[in-house]
């Protein structure tokens, strides 16, 4: 009976091994005739192509396409470390580019509900316009949920830059009190097995999830790429824009976006979050927060803030 669950147990691991071997090695001609053949899934005129789009997007050739990038690139980059600096300092900048933009999206949506509160309460006005020529005229009830937005735009595509600049919360145990390469042992494992995984996971339910407010017939993770051919037959567009009010907000399938891209930008972190940690682990302390751009507070500011940081 050993043996037998022995032979089983080996079995398993043997075909797994098998199973990711394969598609590691057929990631390179899926990429290839993808890369080859882009109006068979970027030619939206083409139902068909939307579907294909749909499938891959969310697929296991897409992750292993990805999977097998990182491979090669950490490959490579364990003798040229100035190639793993470079993907550093582009997702990094990547990151701070992004969230410095949309960070605006706060002080947008302290403007505008100043100017709900000036309408509605000062003028009695039910709805607002913007716009010169064609104005953009809506209820103020729309206006005043459409503030959801701004905060999911914060929320969703600001979360990286905020890892970057170190703003987050860190609830730390014993996390301080180890040593420099300590430290990097378990950056790089918290990007390996959390910060990836977590990502990867959301992307999936988030892909399918937008996808289902934007197409019919709906899409499932669990079709195959011919079933969602056939479906495509019977494809049309069909955008979600029910609001939760009668004139308010209608346009949540933003929303459903957004969490695909902080899927998509968190796993880019933890790529270059792992990287940063495995060069400082490998080049010592001298490394530590090599080309990381943080922005300067003034000395003021950054004397209370390196205050805060000691005294954690």
């Amino acid at each position: 009976m050993q043996d037998e669950n022995g032979a089983s147990v080996f079995g398993t691991i043997w075909n797994g091994l098998v199973w990711l071997i394969q598609n590691i090695a057929e990631s390179f001609i899926n990429f290839g005739y993808a890369v080859a053949n882009p109006q068979l899934w970027l030619d939206w005129s083409d139902k068909e192509a939307i579907m294909r789009f749909v499938y891959y997007g969310g697929s296991v050739e897409f992750f292993f396409v990805v999977f097998t990038a990182f491979l090669l690139i950490t490959a490579i980059g364990l003798f040229r470390h100035n190639i793993l600096w470079g993907v550093v300092r582009g997702l990094e900048g990547f990151a701070n580019t992004v969230g410095r933009f949309f960070a605006w999206a706060g002080l947008l949506m302290v403007i505008q509900q100043i100017v709900i509160v000036v309408i509605q309460r000062v003028f009695a006005r039910p709805d607002m316009s913007f716009g010169f020529g064609i104005p953009f005229t809506m209820d103020i009830s729309w206006f005043a949920e459409e503030l959801k937005l701004y905060n999911a735009l914060v929320v969703c595509l600001c979360a990286t830059y905020t890892f970057v600049q170190g703003g987050h919360v860190r609830v730390d145990l014993i996390y301080s009190g180890l040593s420099h390469r300590g430290k990097r042992v378990i950056d790089m494992f918290g990007s390996l097995f959390f910060m990836m995984p977590a990502a990867v996971l959301t992307w999936l339910y988030g892909w399918f999830f937008l996808w289902r407010h934007l197409i019919v017939p709906n899409p499932s993770a669990s079709d195959t790429l011919e079933r969602l051919l056939m479906k495509s037959r019977a494809l049309r567009w069909n955008v979600e824009t029910i609001g939760f009010s009668p004139n308010g907000f209608n346009a949540y399938f933003l929303f459903k976006i957004l969490l695909v891209a902080f899927a998509g930008m968190v796993f880019l972190h933890a790529i270059a979050f792992f990287y940063r940690s495995f060069l400082e682990y490998i080049e010592g302390e001298e490394s530590e927060n090599k080309y990381l751009d943080r922005d300067n507070l003034g000395d003021d500011d950054a004397e209370l803030v390196h205050a805060i940081e000691e005294h954690h």
